[in-house]
């Protein structure tokens, strides 16, 4: 069975296995803190949980719970080895917490999953005059792959190169259409 949990700050839910939502609706502590119903999303875009304590010789205290960080410590500490120690969402959905979802990655692993900064909207994919340059990075240097009429063209090459180097690891990136083709008259997109 399948959960939505809904967050507190936001309109978005949480995706739970019911294994995972009896853990965190029975566990004494978390039932303490009322944890399912105090879930927020974080800036990062993944489901958490904060409280501020007060201390007892004066001043507060925050405790934060990352889900997915809980998830995966609790129900797939196996597959934590010392390379792979930061938890990841397979589909790059964050709030997906299904254990199927859920992955430890290495950090370079989680690097290349991480979303892009590029201005092109594509990870690797860069624009020079009226062209697209697609670039790589492999051992910590910036591969040149080629240069493109498009940035889908750029983006397209750059995933092939990704596939071809990190296989399941390699970031993907997902193709828009060209802004040209999804406007309208009155320059409204559709």
């Amino acid at each position: 069975m399948l959960y939505k949990v809904k967050l507190k700050n936001a309109d978005d839910h949480v995706l739970l296995d019911d294994k995972v939502y009896e853990y965190l609706t029975n566990d004494p502590y978390l039932v303490k803190v009322d944890f399912i119903n105090n879930l927020r999303r974080h800036s990062s875009g993944c489901g958490v949980f904060q409280k501020t304590w007060p201390k007892a010789g004066g001043g507060y205290k925050t405790e934060t719970i990352y889900l997915h960080k809980l998830i995966a410590e609790k129900f797939l500490p196996d597959e934590r080895t010392k390379e792979k120690n930061l938890v990841g969402a397979r589909n790059g959905n964050k709030l997906d917490c299904r254990l199927e979802n859920i992955v430890w990655r290495s950090r370079s692993v989680a690097s290349r999953q991480r979303k892009t900064s590029s201005k092109c909207g594509y990870t690797g994919v860069y624009k020079e005059n009226n062209r697209y340059r697609a670039v790589i990075s492999i051992n910590r240097k910036s591969v040149h792959i080629g240069m493109f009429a498009t940035a889908e063209e750029a983006a397209l090459a750059y995933n092939k190169k990704s596939r071809e180097l990190y296989g399941e690891d390699g970031k993907i990136n997902i193709i828009r259409k060209p802004e040209e083709e999804t406007k309208g008259k009155g320059g409204k997109k559709k």
